[in-house]
């Protein structure tokens, strides 16, 4: 055996390595990696009280699913030290969770076993069935006000 052949079963070996491995790799690519959400053009304005914000909703069918029952008015209220939380009318289209670790507040997320939106304003991690949505575009210190208050969702 020569080692020129020798090296070219080498590279068709790593190559059908390669080749295995790169779905799993383009799997990661197409938006669905958590770590790295793909924001749409699709903005939303949250008004409740003397208070108005503006978020963009990511790239999953969650989210498009939300966007698809706006306008909507709803009751936001106080849970938790962190964040805020709507119940929706319905629970929304899940194809699965996955789990994320670059929480941060200004995130939009829908919480799948108990069928709420959660708009955290302070720190949190990532809890099992949490599916994140977007994000508030320009600041979200009106979620610092505590209480409750009717909610309106509104596409914009």
């Amino acid at each position: 055996m020569s080692s020129s052949s020798h090296l070219t079963r080498r590279k068709i070996l790593a190559g059908t390595l390669i080749s295995a491995a790169l779905p799993f790799a383009s799997f990661a690519q197409r938006g669905r990696d958590p770590d790295s959400p793909k924001p749409t053009d699709v903005r939303m304005r949250m008004s409740f009280g003397d208070y108005a914000m503006t978020a963009t909703l990511y790239d999953n069918p969650s989210a498009r699913d939300f966007a698809s029952m706006l306008p909507l008015s709803l009751r936001i209220e106080d849970y938790g030290r962190n964040e805020k939380i709507v119940y929706l009318p319905r629970k929304l289209t899940r194809i699965r969770d996955e789990p994320f670790d670059n929480e941060r507040p200004g995130d939009i997320a829908y919480y799948a076993p108990w069928g709420n939106l959660v708009f955290y304003h302070s720190g949190y991690r990532y809890s099992k069935g949490l599916i994140r949505l977007g994000r508030f575009d320009d600041g979200f210190e009106p979620l610092l006000t505590r209480g409750e208050y009717p909610l309106r969702i509104e596409p914009m």
